[in-house]
């Protein structure tokens, strides 16, 4: 069978919600391709009316425990929710660590929860490269939230903005001057500010903290006020007011126009990611051997008989003519 013929056959078994469908589907997304991308090509028009919510924070502050509290009342709600955990890759296999779906136990056995764990395979930016292929067929499937958690490596992580609708920061108390290192980093991008474990001493100082920062920045008549909502994961506290604030946000973005901004806004950067592997992939994989015209350029690149700016446009003009004619 052809890949493509494989692909609209696995894409319809995920349609109807088949239950091998969906990992399978996974597994070929991580493993990429033609099918994958048959795949994707295929499902990519069903994966509009889900709500994608990223979260992201520092190592440590407990976004597992989180999303497990978040996932428990949406289900208290009948909503279904899929989960993505970005997991750092094993250094032996390449391969998720698994910690995510291990922390997360809770939920197993729950058929409105699906989870799935996804190796970063060295990706920066917090986010697996097949991260925004996974989300689709996780849309596609037919969940209502898709909950996207990033590895847990601090400022880096603002990819998830070009990914998530709304994204959720989490900080803990104790986090001192941190909060001010944050303002530059993965603080401007939250839509919402949670302080977890709250319950410890130096909350109060942490959620007043970011809330001054917030009360500094300017927000335009009629735009969203970012909250700042203290959890206790461990226990279920917040999580509540967090789905009531994660649902706020969302109808926000729809009434106000800014959905359809921010769809554009993560339809250029994902274009443009999968661009440049294209390009990239074809200067690796020349398939011409040494007579190759790229090779002939970074050779008069590396002896300075050419710059590296006029190569990187000839090598991009001619890549671009050969994927179109489909020569490369």
């Amino acid at each position: 069978m052809s890949a493509p013929a494989e692909a609209a056959e696995l894409a319809a078994a995920i349609l109807e919600g088949r239950p091998r469908a969906l990992p399978r589907g996974l597994t070929w997304i991580e493993s990429g391709g033609d099918r994958a991308e048959a795949l994707v090509e295929i499902l990519y028009p069903h994966t509009r009316a889900a709500h994608v919510v990223g979260v992201t924070g520092a190592s440590g502050a407990g976004k597992s425990t989180l999303v497990t509290a978040l996932a428990k009342e949406a289900r208290k709600r009948g909503i279904r929710v899929a989960i993505l955990a970005v997991d750092p890759s094993s250094p032996y296999t390449g391969g998720a660590i698994l910690g995510d779906r291990i922390r997360m136990r809770e939920l197993s056995g729950d058929p409105g929860v699906f989870i799935r764990s996804m190796a970063t395979r060295g990706a920066l930016g917090g986010l697996a490269r097949a991260a925004a292929d996974g989300v689709d067929l996780l849309c596609a499937a037919g969940f209502p939230l898709v909950i996207v958690e990033t590895v847990g490596v601090g400022q880096d992580e603002v990819d998830i903005m070009r990914l998530a609708h709304s994204t959720i920061v989490v900080s803990v108390p104790g986090m001192g001057d941190d909060i001010q290192a944050l303002k530059a980093g993965i603080m401007e991008i939250a839509d919402i500010h949670v302080v977890n474990k709250a319950d410890r001493d130096g909350a109060e100082r942490t959620i007043n903290e970011l809330r001054a920062i917030l009360a500094m920045q300017m927000v335009p008549e009629g735009g969203w006020e970012i909250p700042v909502i203290p959890t206790v994961a461990t226990k279920g506290e917040g999580a509540s007011k967090l789905l009531d604030q994660l649902d706020a946000h969302f109808a926000h973005l729809k009434k106000t126009g800014e959905l359809e901004t921010r769809l554009r806004r993560i339809a250029e950067a994902r274009v443009a990611k999968l661009a440049q592997e294209l390009v990239a992939d074809a200067i690796r994989h020349p398939l011409q051997g040494a007579n190759d015209p790229i090779l002939a350029d970074l050779t008069r690149v590396a002896r300075r008989e050419l710059s590296p700016h006029r190569c990187a446009r000839t090598v991009l003009g001619r890549t671009t003519a050969s994927l179109t004619d489909g020569s490369h």
